[in-house]
């Protein structure tokens, strides 16, 4: 008799509906699984058989072929053993087909038929919706994961003979009800705050600027100017979190089983910090099985990269094509995957090996060829795209003594960040995948990005004076509308494009002919808000 019990197999960080199709037959005991069954699927069988036998159930002495349709799609993992098993009674005869057609089923059985959690519960669930199942029944340690999907019935069963005693209608099990509205995903208030960082008004600033806007920020200075420090509060300044956003976030850490037991849905905002002997395939995804890569798990978060130019260069380069499209393309022999990587790129670097070029008190013992070599592991291409570069300064004393009055904390950042990204969300409402600034495509840059004369001036006097390319001068305007969004600015105005062009300092570095201070910085100085503060910041014209 054949049978058929619908299950689901992993690609990318989606489900597909896999048909369990159970054949027995008369012939030499034999059980096979075929359909491109991977290791752990392949042994499956052993486990299958011996939590049949060990629940109660006997089976036949007859041939047993299971085939996974699609069969050119790979099958990974061990989610397929409790179909399997279901499968195999209603071949025997001991289930009726029909008490599994509307369901979508995964599992791991132990050897006594008790059932582990599996990866990927989240997309299963999803596939389960969309292709219009009443439900799926899975090891009740996955059952809060796959209840976030709206309209499906998850049954959580702990036990082979609990699931075939659902099916039989000797003991129904009860649906698994969701305890709190997901909404507004929380924050525990717990981490790293900015209070601790003491003096450095330019860096907050430009941190706060990033966060609202969603920009890219290179720090780059000497040891112990905060540049670490910074960026792992960067977290804690962040806006929450959208249901849908953590939604997606969840589906790429339920595919990899990095959810941490009782927390069914991703509340922070990721927080990546990779060390930099990291190899391309670990950053944007791939190996045999084309997993998600640090960029994919740092999805609607942060990836920080400590120590830039120690990163491998072939590992720099790939980051060009996620950093403008947000998604990872990764092609295989037989298939496509495409994982989310919509991040902010946080990076710092020291301005030589030694970390002291250019300290006042201190000497650089670097010779010029080794800082040469040194900057340029970095690439061109790479740096035009990120929206920030800021130089960073030892602390002076006097901010570090007791006396100092106390800094603003992460929460006042956190409320100036998130009533900015408000506003962004109102003005992109019909605008299809863009949700801050850093999103915004080129075609409705100008849209958008309504600027006083005299800004526009400004900024066509940097592009000159700079030789900007096309990109950065996009990504100083998206700065400078981000400015606007914090301030409550009607239009850009200089003192905006001014200090989106200061925190551009490489571009200013670099070029032969130009000083650090900026064009036309005499008339438009950058704000600062002085330590402490607890109102926004006023321009100094």
């Amino acid at each position: 008799m054949l049978a058929r019990v619908r299950s689901g197999a992993l690609l990318g960080i989606d489900a597909v509906v896999v048909e369990c199709e159970v054949d027995m037959a008369l012939g030499l005991p034999y059980f096979n699984v075929v359909g491109q069954a991977e290791g752990a699927v392949r042994e499956s069988k052993v486990r299958v058989i011996s939590a049949l036998k060990n629940t109660g159930f006997e089976l036949p002495q007859k041939r047993v072929t299971v085939n996974l349709a699609p069969a050119d799609l790979k099958k990974e993992g061990a989610a397929f053993e409790l179909p399997i098993a279901l499968g195999v009674l209603v071949a025997a005869k001991q289930l009726e087909e029909a008490s599994v057609a509307r369901l979508l089923f995964g599992g791991e059985l132990s050897l006594d038929g008790a059932l582990r959690p599996i990866k990927g519960a989240l997309p299963l669930a999803v596939a389960a919706r969309n292709h219009g199942f009443e439900g799926v029944m899975l090891p009740a340690a996955n059952a809060p994961e796959a209840a976030l999907v709206e309209g499906l019935r998850v049954l959580p069963v702990t036990h082979l003979r609990e699931a075939v005693d659902h099916l039989t209608g000797a003991r129904p099990v009860t649906p698994y009800v969701r305890e709190e509205a997901p909404d507004v995903p929380g924050r525990d208030g717990t981490g790293p705050d900015m209070a601790d960082v003491r003096g450095q008004p330019e860096l907050k600033l430009a941190l706060e600027m990033a966060a609202a806007g969603g920009h890219n920020l290179l720090l780059s200075g000497p040891p112990g100017s905060g540049k670490t420090m910074l960026a792992r509060r960067l977290p804690g300044i962040l806006p929450e979190m959208t249901f849908p956003e953590a939604l997606e976030v969840t589906k790429v850490y339920s595919v990899l089983g990095l959810l941490a037991e009782g927390h069914a849905l991703m509340r922070e905002r990721p927080f990546r910090a990779p060390h930099h002997t990291l190899s391309d395939a670990g950053l944007v995804g791939g190996g045999a099985a084309a997993r998600p890569g640090e960029l994919s798990l740092a999805h609607n978060g942060v990836l920080f990269l400590d120590e830039l130019p120690e990163f491998r260069k072939n590992v720099l380069e790939v980051l060009r094509q996620p950093l403008e499209e947000g998604v990872i393309h990764l092609a295989r022999a037989n298939q496509h995957i495409t994982y989310p990587c919509r991040v902010m790129l946080v990076a710092a670097m020291n301005p030589c090996p030694c970390g002291y070029y250019g300290v006042a008190g201190r000497v650089c013992t670097c010779a010029d060829y080794r800082r040469f070599e040194y900057n340029t592991r970095v690439s061109g291409p790479l740096l035009d795209r990120i929206d920030m570069t800021l130089q960073t300064r030892p602390v002076e004393y006097q901010h570090l003594a007791p006396a100092e009055a106390r800094e603003p904390t992460s929460r006042y950042y956190r409320e100036r960040v998130q009533a900015a990204r408000e506003r962004q969300r109102d003005r992109y409402r019909d605008e299809p995948g863009v949700h801050c600034n850093a999103q915004l495509p080129p075609h409705l840059l100008r849209r958008h990005c309504v600027m006083s004369r005299r800004a526009e001036v400004m900024l066509e006097r940097a592009v000159r004076k700079y030789g900007l390319s096309a990109r950065a001068h996009d990504r100083i305007l998206k700065v400078a509308l981000t400015r606007t969004d914090l301030e409550g600015h009607a239009r850009i105005e200089e003192v905006d494009i001014q200090l989106a062009i200061d925190f551009r300092m490489l571009d200013r570095v670099n070029h032969p002919h130009a000083s650090t201070q900026g064009p036309r910085a005499s008339q438009a100085e950058p704000t600062f808000r002085p330590a402490g503060a607890s109102g926004p910041a006023s321009p100094r014209e």
